[in-house]
């Protein structure tokens, strides 16, 4: 089978990181989510190879010297890989990551976790010392936040679809995945996240909901248009439209 046509050109890549409206240092991570969701792994490299040869911001036009800022860029891009698996689902998110590590200097990689040397984003000790309530209620402290007045109807309904299991499984997401990560990204910035997993796959009544949660967990309706728009522009880039099999059924939902 011929290889796909490659998506990320170089004048694509500018384009996409001076997306006008996007949110300060949140490109590189909104794509690769968008392009793990679009089962293109093989391309979320060269995100983050650009981010640290051009700089995150438009204005940037040199490589960046910072190692701890290169450092932080590259587990934002994985923990926004991380977060998705909430979304997407693990085999693509193993994919994604496994296709990063292959293009990421070995300086910026976190060695392997353990409860004496902890990841940096805690989920080592949210799994093996913190206890299991106090995980489950800051997941469910975020739930809340995303879905406001109807936070307990939507969780009531997981609860009520044949088999308690699916609410279950939402509870271990959030409290988690989604809710953890010890600030490596911001809570606007996870919602950005899940909106870059949700649009491509074609799930209109959680991308509604999750269009209003970003606006409720602090980011600005432009914030929340410019990431659908991206997204949306990836999307058809690799062949996406309204319509015809693998697109959309209908018009990608707005605020």
């Amino acid at each position: 089978m011929p290889p796909l046509p490659k998506l990320l050109t170089l004048s694509y890549l500018s384009s996409v990181r001076a997306y006008p409206g996007l949110p300060k240092n949140t490109w590189y991570f909104i794509a690769g989510v968008t392009l793990s969701t679009l089962n293109r792994p093989e391309e979320i490299g060269s995100l983050l190879s650009y981010a640290l040869e051009k700089g995150v911001g438009p204005q940037d036009d040199g490589p960046m010297q910072d190692e701890k800022e290169k450092m932080l860029v590259a587990r934002r891009m994985r923990e926004a890989l991380v977060k998705s698996i909430a979304i997407v689902g693990l085999p693509k998110t193993i994919n994604a990551l496994t296709s990063l590590r292959a293009s990421t200097p070995p300086s910026l990689l976190d060695p392997p976790a353990s409860l004496t040397h902890p990841s940096p984003t805690h989920r080592t000790l949210d799994l093996h010392s913190a206890p299991l309530s106090a995980t489950l209620h800051r997941g469910t402290h975020l739930w809340s936040r995303i879905y406001s007045r109807i936070s307990s109807r939507v969780l009531h309904q997981l609860d009520s679809v044949g088999t308690e299991d699916l609410g279950l499984i939402a509870r271990l997401n959030y409290g988690f995945v989604l809710s953890g990560g010890n600030g490596v990204l911001s809570e606007p910035e996870t919602s950005f996240c899940v909106l870059a997993g949700l649009v491509p796959q074609d799930v209109n009544p959680q991308l509604k909901g999750h269009l209003r949660g970003a606006l409720n967990l602090g980011a600005t309706k432009e914030e929340v248009e410019a990431v659908r728009g991206m997204v949306v522009g990836i999307c058809e880039k690799a062949g996406m439209g309204v319509g015809g099999i693998g697109g959309w059924r209908e018009e990608v939902a707005r605020l």
